[in-house]
């Protein structure tokens, strides 16, 4: 049990904003570093997922969206050694200058292959510099800084490279997540509270921006609050207003799991608006939390970080469902039946990148984890036998993995494909 708890305390973390604009400031920050002088331009290279998910994204404390802004950002005013928290301290004056540096040209950003595996090579150059910082494997895996043509430091890769390098989460089952979030002393679990307080203060943050338009509309089909008699409106409200703060980049941060935050608010909020709905005590809700948590974690192995379907509501939604189960009483079998309902659904979802449309699938999530957690609970799901299930529940999830990888990589170009025949600046 210990072992899967810090396999999520290790994975779990804040992030401000959507995490790959976030890792983009984080990686020109680090290569702005070494130098000392001011960037005169910057140049990125990423994987398709990365460039996808921050082609619109909105960026914390700014009205900007993007590639380009969120390193000119990085570059001008970030801090690296704040990790995902790498624009929270940028003012007025860094924005306008990010927005002057963007309008004369001075950044590029472009895609070094169709891939789920996170890359970014951030190229910044100064008056007598070029400085160049890689992150592979995941958001903050500085793997490479380099000075002039000379490596002045290095480390191996982290991430999922081959499956020999597969994080140990793989070599578990479902029973086992099972086990270790019904049966683990509720003390050991208690750190997983700051999961729902810091992703409630972003969806609060959102019921008083005037640009969270979805949010208004969602309080108001809620009777005007986040909590209600009604868990499926209570859920759609809490998870909805964390997804649209976050995507529209409110200076507030998110509870990742998994490097996203959207995964951290749909593998959360929802469970919090049942313990709400139905008055259970908070101890039920960190053992939701957890197998949550674990359930998405062991997906999104095999899926990829940043693939060509929604991990949000595909993994973190079925993990999210698997919670929803747990916290009712849910046998073993009945978690099974729930995950063996959403692979029969969700899967195929695209991923258009990170932004507003985040939160329409997080709704969708939502009504269909809902409706999958309350299928099983009464004795009903779709035989595994059907479409990608599995022999067993870990076979599914593999199953679903593949979906995206390698069964989405021209879904991916097309997207890829559209989105570059826009002009977002």
């Amino acid at each position: 049990m210990e072992a899967l708890l810090e396999l999520i305390r290790a994975d779990r973390r804040p992030a401000l904003g959507v995490t790959e604009p976030a890792a983009i400031a984080l990686a020109c920050a680090a290569a702005r570093e070494l130098s000392g002088e001011e960037p005169e331009s910057v140049e990125l290279l990423e994987n398709s997922g990365m460039y996808k998910n921050a082609f619109t994204c909105g960026l914390p404390g700014t009205d900007q969206v993007g590639n380009l802004y969120a390193a000119a950002l990085g570059a001008l005013a970030g801090r690296a050694d704040k990790g995902l928290l790498v624009l929270e301290d940028i003012t007025p004056a860094d924005v306008e200058r990010s927005r002057r540096f963007v309008a004369e040209g001075r950044v590029t950003a472009g895609v070094s292959s169709v891939s789920s595996d996170i890359y970014i090579l951030a190229r910044v150059r100064t008056a007598h510099d070029l400085c160049e910082v890689e992150i592979r494997g995941s958001h903050t895996n500085i793997c490479r800084k380099i000075k002039n043509g000379a490596v002045v430091w290095e480390k191996p890769a982290a991430g999922p490279a081959a499956a020999e390098a597969r994080s140990p989460i793989a070599d578990y089952t479902l029973a086992d997540f099972y086990r270790c979030a019904a049966e683990a002393p509720a003390a050991d679990l208690a750190f997983l509270s700051e999961s729902w307080r810091m992703n409630l203060e972003l969806a609060e943050a959102a019921r008083q921006a005037e640009r969270c338009v979805l949010t208004k509309s969602l309080l108001a089909a809620n009777g005007g609050g986040f909590v209600s008699a009604d868990l499926r409106a209570s859920a759609r409200a809490l998870a909805g207003a964390a997804a649209e703060g976050r995507v529209l980049g409110l200076d507030k941060p998110a509870m990742s799991i998994t490097g996203s935050g959207n995964h951290g608010i749909i593998a959360v909020m929802p469970l919090y608006a049942l313990m709400r709905v139905q008055g259970l005590p908070e101890e039920t809700l960190w053992r939701g939390i957890a197998l949550s948590y674990l359930v998405t974690m062991y997906m999104k192995e095999f899926s990829g970080k940043l693939s060509a379907f929604c991990g949000c509501g595909i993994a973190a939604g079925t993990g999210m469902a698997c919670g929803l189960t747990l916290m009712q009483g849910g046998s073993l079998d009945q978690v099974t039946a729930t995950l063996n309902n959403m692979a029969a659904s969700l899967v195929g979802m695209i991923c258009t990148g990170g932004n507003h449309a985040c939160c329409m699938k997080v709704l969708a999530a939502v009504d269909t984890a809902i409706s999958s957690s309350q299928l099983a609970l009464a004795g009903s799901s779709v035989a595994p036998v059907h479409g990608v299930g599995g022999a067993t529940p870990e076979q599914t999830m593999r199953n679903v993995g593949r979906i995206a990888v390698p069964g989405m990589v021209e879904t991916e170009r097309v997207i890829l494909d559209i989105m570059q025949e826009k002009d977002c600046r």
